[in-house]
């Protein structure tokens, strides 16, 4: 037993220096979007519920295409491990077009939601509130894809600290724009939810910006750089970023579909609960994002030691992150477990809202288990490049098992917001199960 946590213990130092920038820059968008739900419900109750409906279809398109550009690490961590610098530059050029093409791709179902929002079932009132809003994030889309690509770059040559910067920086921008658009300070107009929309596209463009002056014109990477300006689009690259890059963006789109389609189901239950809704999706970013900056991290550190062929310190990465995540989700959970009956006060003050946020706090701390080894393993497997045993896990857990099952237990039993998130335990560690698994025979 000492001997096995001695192996492990190596790997707790490199991950966590490695991880921690990363997620201080999620924190960095918890904090983002706790002000935008804040500051959004403190306008009105209204707009609070239509930012959920909203934000939860947006977040399956964002995800989406964030899925297919993580294509980009296992190509760039396998180059940087085997010290092979001089390519990766080229990868990243092959890497913006295909994400330029994904971005033509996914602005399509936008397009078709903005049109039919209102034949979706929710309720008349929100859907002058929802339509400006989604248009705003549509036309944003683009350059996150973009940011997509930078993000990972960067990441996978182990150089985590740029972009918790530059997305610090670009979340105080969106707060302050929070602030000025939605309420009309400083003499600009009063826009309510389209003003926290018109924010967040601007903080998108003035972060890709930033990433890509680094990338081009400091010194520190002037041979990726270089790489960049000197490598043409070629089928090799561009073949293997999409073979990597769908796989990943279906898995990573049909868990988020099954949460939207969640969303769906509480828009039938009705304002209250929608709203109730937005505060807990807002409240679980806290755990998922400071998993995914661990589990970022063991999907860099695995693919520089799948580059090199070093099969046994690859198992070793991959359980040394879970052992991480796991105190990761102790430390948070007991916190929002005894705060339960007064999170809410911090968005709204409506009783019903306030009562139904401290029921569903119980499945979110349940699902934590089931969420940090689903978060670590399919790291672990992109690491390792082998994304299409995911695609399988997923279709399973989040299609056949997860929306069924919450319509059962959220309108069929009418258990209600709560029996909505109630799916979330289930679901969420059948498909982390899945991923083990798979890891484990691939390696």
């Amino acid at each position: 037993m000492g001997n096995r946590l001695a192996r492990y213990s190596q790997h707790y130092g490199p991950l966590t220096k490695l991880g921690v920038p990363i997620v201080i820059g999620q924190v960095g968008n918890i904090i983002l979007s706790f002000a935008d739900t804040l500051m959004v419900g403190q306008h009105s109750m209204e707009e609070l519920a239509a930012a959920s409906f909203v934000n939860s279809m947006v977040v399956l398109v964002v995800i989406f295409a964030m899925g297919f550009s993580y294509g980009l690490t296992p190509m760039v961590g396998n180059l940087y491990g085997r010290g092979e610098l001089e390519k990766i530059g080229g990868v990243v050029r092959n890497g913006i077009v295909a994400n330029t093409l994904m971005a033509l791709i996914v602005v399509v179902p936008m397009v078709l939601l903005y049109l039919f929002v209102d034949r979706m079932g929710q309720p008349d009132e929100l859907i002058p509130l929802m339509r400006p809003y989604l248009l705003v994030n549509l036309l944003s889309v683009p350059f996150v894809c973009w940011l997509n690509v930078f993000k990972q770059f960067y990441d996978a040559v182990s150089d985590t600290k740029v972009p918790m910067y530059v997305f610090l920086g670009g979340n105080m921008l969106n707060i302050i724009g929070n602030y000025l658009l939605i309420f009309g300070k400083c003499g600009l107009p009063e826009l309510g939810l389209l003003g926290a929309g018109i924010a967040t596209a601007v903080s998108r463009v003035v972060m890709l910006l930033v990433m890509m002056a680094i990338f081009f014109w400091h010194k520190r990477y002037m041979i990726y750089s270089e790489g960049y300006r000197k490598g043409r689009i070629n089928r090799q690259d561009f073949g293997r970023l999409n073979a990597l890059g769908w796989p990943l963006a279906v898995q990573m789109g049909m868990e988020t579909a099954a949460f939207s389609v969640m969303s769906l189901f509480v828009g039938w239950i009705g304002t209250t609960a929608l709203a109730a809704h937005q505060i807990m999706l807002t409240v679980s970013q806290l755990f998922y994002m400071v998993y995914y900056g661990m589990a970022a991290a063991v999907a860099v550190r695995v693919s520089h030691f799948h580059g090199q062929g070093d099969m046994k310190v690859v198992r070793e990465t991959a359980t040394a992150g879970f052992h991480i995540i796991l105190l990761i989700a102790t430390v948070v959970a007991v916190p929002i477990f005894f705060l339960r009956n007064d999170i809410s006060l911090l968005f709204t003050d409506n009783e019903e809202v306030c009562m139904l946020v401290a029921q569903t706090v119980i499945p979110l701390i349940l699902y934590q288990f089931g969420d940090g080894l689903q978060c670590t393993y399919a790291n672990a497997l992109r690491g390792i490049s082998c994304v299409r045993p995911m695609v399988i896990s997923a279709f399973i857990s989040y299609v056949l098992v997860s929306i069924p099952l919450s319509w059962l237990l959220g309108i069929k039993l009418g258990f209600g917001l709560p029996g909505v998130w109630f799916t979330y335990p289930i679901t969420l560690t059948l498909v982390g199960a899945m991923y083990y698994w798979s890891f484990r025979k691939r390696v």
